[in-house]
Order: structure tokens, then sequence, then C-alpha cells
């Protein structure tokens, strides 16, 4: 028998995506509560007892088929974070959309963890949604976040952690329009002008000044221009083909081809 005076005795932390409280136990995270509240530090010290009194097993997860009127709103959240950490991977790293997701379910998790999912309606997703507002997010943010939270349902109801009729319900709630309420909008972003632009090149190192010319010339994004490499340019023809290997919409099926010409090419130090 181990010393029981050894034991390790996994800590109170913080799941920083939701704000909630957690205990990992058998590789499972356990949703205690908002971090810091003494009702989340008391349910740590009573799962943690009856963990260690079952000889450090957690019981198993309710099957499939298990109703599921009791789980709670925490619960799927954590479920599905963990979902979304391994599915918005790409080259072994998390992307932006994790963290868009964890922005989104804050304020689920602040007002309604303890909400069970099926108690989860059209008002709470409002309240939600007001939350947002006084936090002066702009309409077109609100707009994709509750879209998120709906995203989290539907995956809910695709493994059996909830029910369809939830969802069906929660797109009701309308997504708010320009014009028609008070939410924040922010200006629509324009190209910098082009002076602007000769200016910052007359101080630019030559080789980043050539990758601002080829970015303003073919709009490829920064990391794009970064991320060239000669093997993926086809330069059998008179218009060089960019086809990098990893794109942002590779994930759809499509394919990205920048065309570069005589005067992209003078960019790169070719002509």
């Amino acid at each position: 028998m181990p010393d029981q005076t050894t034991i390790r005795i996994p800590k109170y932390r913080l799941h920083r995506a939701t704000g909630l409280g957690v205990v990992r136990l058998n590789g499972r995270d356990i949703c205690l509560g908002l971090y810091g509240t003494s009702p989340s530090q008391q349910k740590y010290d009573r799962v943690v007892a009856e963990w260690l009194a079952n000889g450090r097993v957690l019981p198993p997860r309710p099957s499939a088929s298990a109703p599921t009127n009791g789980l709670a709103m925490c619960e799927l959240m954590l479920a599905y974070l963990e979902h979304a950490k391994r599915y918005y991977m790409k080259n072994g790293t998390s992307t932006g959309e994790y963290k868009n997701v964890g922005d989104a379910l804050r304020p689920v998790a602040a007002m309604f963890d303890k909400t069970s999912v099926a108690a989860f309606g059209p008002q709470s997703l409002k309240a939600v949604r007001d939350s947002m507002i006084r936090s002066n997010l702009a309409r077109t943010v609100i707009n994709c976040r509750i879209n998120r939270i709906r995203r989290m349902f539907n995956w809910g109801g695709e493994n059996q952690l909830g029910e369809p009729a939830v969802l069906q319900a929660l797109q009701a709630v309308s997504p708010q329009k320009r014009g028609r309420c008070d939410t924040k909008e922010t200006a629509p972003v324009e190209a910098v002008p082009d002076e602007r632009v000769d200016v910052v090149l007359l101080f630019a190192a030559r080789q980043v000044a050539a990758m601002i010319q080829v970015q303003r010339l073919t709009g490829m994004q920064p990391g794009e221009v970064l991320a060239m490499r000669p093997c993926e340019i086809d330069r059998s023809g008179d218009t060089w083909c960019y086809s990098p290997s990893s794109h942002k919409t590779e994930h759809h099926g499509k394919a990205r081809v920048v065309f570069l010409g005589r005067e992209h090419k003078s960019c790169c130090g070719r002509s």
C-alpha cells in the first residue's frame, strides 16, 4: 500500500477558455462551477474525497442511451471544448477558432454553468446575448458568438449529449440586424491608401519592401507571403502560379492559386 501522505492530489485549477473551476481526474476535466467561488471550492473537496474513497477511479460516463435531462451546461461545454481543441487543429497547433469558441462560451459559463442542458432555451440564449451587448461587443461579433453557441448544441445532439429539440428552439433567436438594434457597429475595414504604402517602402528593408509589394499586387495575406517557397511556385509558363500547400479554406476542399505576372516577379527580384 502506498503511503497516503505521498498521494498526489490533483489541483483545483482555472479552465481558461470558460472561466470555470475544474479538476482533472483520470484524464477528464470535472466541472466545479465558477472558478474561485466558495461553492466551486467546496465541490472540489467533495469530488476529490469521493475519488480517493473510490480507489482514485471515476464512475463511468453516462452511456449514449442514457437520458440527458440531468446533464449540466458546464459538462456539455467542457466536452465540446475537448472536441474543439482536437477538431480545430492545423499542423499540430490549435487554430484561432478554438479561442473563439472559448470566448463565445465564457458568458454561458458565468450565467448558466449549473443549468441543465434541457432547460437552456431561447430566453437563456437571449440573456447571454444581452450580456455580450453590455460588454460593448460589435453586432457582427455577437452574431458569430451566438452561432458558435448553437454549434455546440448541434454537436451535443449529434453525440447524444442533448436533445435535438433544444437546438431547434435556439434557432428561433434571430440574429441582430444592422439598423434594427442598438448594438455597436464597427466601421468597414478599408484598404490603406497607396501613398501611405509608398512612404513605408522608402524606409523598409529591401526584403520587407518586396513582400509588401507582392502583397499589395496580389491581395495575399502577410502570412502567405512569408510562407512562400520556390517549390510551391509553378514557373513553367509566362505567368507563374503559386499554390500554397496549406491555406485557410483547404478544409472546404478548395484550391488556392495566386497568379504572379511580370510586375510581381520584379518585386521578387526577377524580371
